[in-house]
């Protein structure tokens, strides 16, 4: 029996799902309570961070995601511009819409200081492709003939999961404090590459009672003891609310002139979201897209204490 590529794309999606659940507890605790409740757990998007400058071997930037997902049957939905944090993003979406959204962001490099665009070309000049070229030639194989064996399937999902790390050496750690001064969002990326930024609730689908909208569900999850972002994004109503848990922290390599240690820093918050319909094209759906002000707020998630 063959595996089409619809279904490699869920079952890597479910792997990073769990190596997430590993790392951020209040999304684990989250999915408990919504079992425990008679809930559903449904994601609404997952989203990435890049560098948009040369980084050896993998392609630059928003590329470094898409060129796996495309050929995993999601399409470019929409693009969007945050000046002000030097990002620019696009969202994909699967035909599927149970299939959470991807977003992906990159960090414009040259748009840093120069001082900040050295150290982080320096840092991800000589990256490596993660991906093996069993997993490129399966890669293409799935593009033609849309399908693999259920042998080959399971041998590019456990390379395609492998690649949702941190590709590039260890980086110093004069750099993660030097830069996290001119973007937390590159000191994030230096840490952790690849690996999922975070995924996000999809209330409109959670079905637990006592938690009708996203304003019950914040405060449920506060009452449960997490951590939780002080405001909600968007107006009640709106055709986008967005809410996240604080961020967890983990202990992560660095550099130093003596060898390697380890520091705190965020890894990653659960983001919440509740969607409403609008009207497109005559017809009524759910708002699947992003709004940049809100997004704006989030991506702030992952400040540190040094910030």
């Amino acid at each position: 029996m063959k595996a089409t590529a619809k279904q490699i794309m869920g079952e890597l999606l479910n792997r990073l799902w769990e190596k997430y659940l590993e790392r951020v507890s209040y999304a684990k605790i989250y999915a408990e309570l919504v079992s425990k409740k008679g809930g559903k757990v449904v994601n609404d998007h997952i989203a990435f961070r890049t560098f948009n400058t040369h980084t050896g071997e993998q392609p630059e930037g928003i590329r470094a995601i898409k060129h796996i997902i495309e050929t995993l049957e999601y399409k470019p939905v929409e693009k969007y511009v945050f000046k002000k944090k030097k990002l620019t993003a696009t969202h994909f979406e699967h035909a599927d819409e149970l299939f959470p959204k991807i977003f992906v962001s990159q960090l414009e490099v040259e748009q840093l200081p120069k001082w900040a665009q050295n150290t982080i070309n320096q840092t991800v000049k000589d990256t490596p492709y993660l991906l093996s070229d069993e997993a490129i030639e399966l890669l293409g194989i799935l593009r033609t003939e849309k399908t693999l064996t259920h042998e080959a399937s399971k041998f590019l999902i456990d390379d395609l999961v492998n690649y949702f790390r941190r590709p590039w050496s260890i980086p110093f750690k004069d750099d993660v404090l030097k830069i996290n001064d001119v973007s937390q969002y590159a000191a994030w990326t230096l840490l952790h590459g690849n690996s999922v930024n975070h995924f996000t609730a999809y209330i409109n689908f959670q079905e637990v009672e006592e938690w009708t909208d996203l304003e019950t569900t914040c405060k449920g999850l506060k009452d449960a003891g997490i951590p939780m972002k002080d405001t909600i994004e968007g107006q009640k109503g709106s055709k986008l609310q967005q809410s996240a848990t604080q961020a967890v922290k983990e202990e992560v390599e660095v550099r130093t002139a003596s060898g390697v240690e380890l520091i705190d820093w965020t890894y990653a918050y659960y983001e919440l979201a509740q969607r409403d319909f609008i009207e497109e094209n005559g017809k009524i759906k759910l708002f699947s897209g992003f709004l940049g002000e809100q997004a704006t707020h989030l991506f702030d998630m992952t400040k540190t204490r040094d910030n």
